[in-house]
């Protein structure tokens, strides 16, 4: 039978032009693809459905964005930040059932950490509004990016200080960091706390914004990969008291959020 015979299959066509908008945009709310396609909100729900249950499109808490799936039948390598923050997700609110402040998941870039899923949406804390997706977070003056500072290889480590370092030398920073990276190493999660004066980004807002964070590092096949955070208003409750009810539930999620990437890249 010749091809050309072949009537096509019109929910199929359908769901291939929806994940083929999702996979160009990396990520899509409901309207813009109503926008992008066409298809009517309602046909598009059902659509989008379907697929998030055979594992081809998730929706992501911190914006309600749909996102491709990393699958392996596909024939393209999965993208590990996409495929991360897919993992993370569910993770991510149940952690907001067991811990009433807001988390984000963030990875680390050349010379900032960014921000890939927030269960901030769920925990609606207007007084620590994390995010949004794709948020920029300093090294130096975040606990999210310290976790992952303290965590990475000395190589690493040299190469990012090396992009936030200022032009000018300044033994006193150096030594400040130093001992900011040992305290964290030591202590098993990172704090905001000491500050450090290096102008990197987000130096004036975590001086502004009244808040109070920890973060543990997120570790695959024994490498750190991304830092897992918990902010609250400072004047809400301690950071003694935070690490006290939630460090331990903190070093849970990350650990099973590698977990799960490691059998699933396995």
């Amino acid at each position: 039978m010749a091809v050309a015979e072949v009537k096509t299959i019109r929910a199929v066509e359908r769901a291939l032009e929806v994940i083929g908008a999702i996979r160009s945009r990396r990520g899509l709310s409901l309207n813009e693809l109503h926008l992008s396609t066409g298809l009517p909100k309602a046909t598009l729900l059902r659509i989008l459905k379907t697929l998030s249950e055979g594992g081809m499109v998730w929706q992501r808490m911190a914006d309600g964005a749909y996102v491709a799936g990393a699958l392996k039948f596909t024939g393209q390598p999965p993208d590990i930040t996409d495929k991360l923050a897919e993992i993370a997700s569910p993770f991510l609110a149940d952690l907001s059932k067991r811990v009433m402040w807001p988390s984000v998941i963030a990875v680390p870039r050349m010379d900032y950490i960014e921000v890939i899923e927030t269960n901030g949406p769920i925990v609606r804390l207007d007084s620590a509004v994390l995010g949004p997706v794709g948020l920029k977070l300093s090294y130096l003056h975040t606990a999210t990016g310290r976790a992952y500072l303290a965590a990475c290889s000395a190589m690493e480590r040299e190469a990012i200080i090396e992009r936030i370092r200022p032009a000018e030398p300044d033994p006193a920073g150096e030594k400040a960091l130093e001992m900011i990276v040992q305290q964290t190493r030591e202590q098993g999660y990172s704090a905001r706390d000491p500050a450090h004066h290096w102008p990197d980004r987000t130096y004036r807002l975590v001086r502004e914004d009244g808040r109070r964070s920890l973060a543990v590092p997120v570790y695959s096949v024994g490498q750190p990969i991304a830092s897992l955070n918990l902010t609250w208003p400072s004047n809400r409750t301690t950071l003694a008291e935070v690490v006290d009810l939630h460090l331990a539930t903190m070093k849970a999620t990350a650990s099973i959020i590698g977990r799960r990437l490691d059998e699933t890249l396995a």
